[in-house]
């Protein structure tokens, strides 16, 4: 279970993210004047319905069921503390977890090793007052292991959280958007920001980084594209 901490981070960015949905917005032409010609009405009514139609889209990092099961698709996005001499050096300070659902499974912020220099709040989101009761990180790389083992997993630069919580996973389970072929742009990786912006049209990342959103926007770009592909998550390589 997520400790009291992670599950009042988990609770308040979800709201966050419901509060943030999408709005209908009122056109400044809702009101025309009477001299307006019959043509200009009807395509004043047309803009508005664009509009509303754009509005109304559900937010893709809303979980799309209230089902909190573990299944057999997993996003993981964990973020960075820095330690060693010159706060150069990444270490784990929290992983979370979501289901295929976009449900938060597992989300633990962690106590590294080593003795943390630089929080990185700016981007990591992570206070000192985070890692006061923060698990072990044995005891979150062995819970970590539990959950996605024999499991497809997804994530952005997988290769670096994993490295992060000194584990492996089999290359045939990786789904990693930042590596995906049809979302490199010249052969170039792009950033996570970039993939939830052109495919979900939603803005992330602003300031401080949050996991419960970004664990679910790699998950959501993923199934977005391959929606257009006529594939599933288990014919990625």
């Amino acid at each position: 279970m997520a400790s009291k901490r992670s599950k009042k981070n988990s609770g308040s960015a979800l709201e966050k993210l419901k509060s943030n949905g999408p709005k209908n917005h009122i056109s400044k032409h809702s009101r025309r004047p009477d001299t307006e010609t019959e043509r200009s009405v009807l395509g004043k009514r047309k803009e508005r319905s664009d509009e509303d139609s754009q509005a109304s889209k559900p937010n893709p990092l809303i979980p799309t069921s209230s089902d909190c099961s573990l299944t057999d698709v997993v996003a993981m996005d964990c973020e960075m503390v820095g330690v060693s001499s010159q706060g150069n050096k990444s270490a784990l300070g929290r992983v979370t977890l979501v289901n295929k659902w976009g449900n938060v499974i597992y989300d633990e912020f962690v106590r590294p090793v080593e003795y943390v220099v630089d929080f990185r709040t700016e981007i990591s989101g992570i206070r000192p007052s985070d890692l006061r009761k923060a698990k072990n990180f044995t005891v979150v790389q062995k819970k970590v292991a539990e959950l996605i083992k024999g499991r497809i997993l997804v994530g952005h630069a997988l290769r670096n959280d994993l490295k992060a919580l000194l584990l492996s996973h089999p290359k045939k389970d990786i789904r990693d958007t930042s590596e995906y072929a049809p979302f490199l742009q010249e052969g170039r990786r792009r950033s996570l920001k970039n993939l939830a912006s052109q495919f979900l049209t939603v803005d992330i990342q602003n300031g401080e980084h949050c996991p419960i959103e970004d664990a679910p926007g790699c998950n959501a770009a993923l199934s977005e594209k391959q929606k257009t592909m006529g594939k599933e998550h288990r014919g990625f390589h």
